[in-house]
């Protein structure tokens, strides 16, 4: 008997596949794992139905495969681990920290230099009961955590102006880091619903940020990979409201030119 209940209808993209691993992306509205409210409706729920075997052999000691998790308004990449081996490898990998992980995130304002590392410790919060959301703030009796930054695009014009999107990457991996440490520095991230003013959460459809990018090395063959995603389609339109111009379009337009030199050579 399965230890999490199969559903079909949750739905992910397979970004990378083979005998040990799994990289999905999912999508903003699913939670990761089961949990309050959410006993079969989780990404977790959805990779049971075709991959439960393979999880259910890996037990609650290891996660039932889940090496990371999003939040539940977060859109992007996971890594799920088919194998013992490949979970003790890349845990392994995330505990040294050598995991890279990148999101996109568009704030309210732009940060006071355009790169930076934000080092403010987090403490998580203990919910009175159970009808309260478990959240994250800045404390000096937290965990310690940095997140890296660089903006990528500002809005120079019209009713928006300042606001930016950010390439945010996490050093370390505390709950909802991004999203408080752009807070605290006077970004937060539009339509956050827990850690931004109402205005700002009005301004996007839903929470406008995206894991878009996980570096590591297999930890089977020791190959490298480094999975990529576009942006995401449901904030594609906020980017054009804002003026702000899409990331992934942007590299693509610059590895143009470099091909074409290559081809010249």
């Amino acid at each position: 008997m399965l230890s999490v209940t199969p559903n079909a209808r949750i739905t992910w993209t397979t970004l990378f596949e083979d005998k040990s691993l799994l990289v999905v992306a999912k999508r903003a509205g699913i939670v990761t794992q089961p949990g309050k409210g959410h006993d079969s409706d989780s990404l977790l729920n959805g990779l049971f139905d075709r991959y439960g075997k393979q999880l259910q052999q890996l037990g609650a000691a290891r996660d039932y495969g889940l090496l990371h998790r999003l939040d539940r308004a977060t859109s992007g990449i996971l890594a799920v681990a088919l194998t013992a081996q490949a979970y003790d490898g890349l845990r392994e990998q995330f505990e040294k920290r050598t995991v890279r992980k990148f999101y996109w995130a568009v704030s309210s304002k732009t940060p006071s230099t355009p790169t930076g590392v934000i080092n403010k410790p987090l403490m998580e919060t203990t919910p009175r009961d159970f009808t309260e959301q478990k959240l994250s703030k800045v404390s000096a009796k937290g965990k310690p955590a940095q997140t890296a930054y660089r903006v990528l695009s500002t809005a120079t014009t019209g009713a928006h102006e300042g606001a930016s999107l950010i390439e945010a990457r996490p050093l370390t991996g505390r709950l909802h880091q991004v999203r408080v440490h752009l807070a605290t520095i006077g970004c937060p991230i539009l339509g956050d619903e827990l850690y931004a003013p109402p205005a700002v959460r009005r301004l996007g459809p839903r929470l406008a940020l995206h894991a878009h990018r996980l570096a590591f090395s297999h930890p089977i063959s020791g190959e490298p990979v480094d999975i990529q995603t576009p942006f995401p389609r449901d904030l594609r339109s906020l980017l054009t409201k804002l003026g702000l111009k899409r990331p992934d379009e942007e590299k693509a337009a610059n590895a143009k030119p470099q091909a074409a030199d290559s081809e010249e050579d």
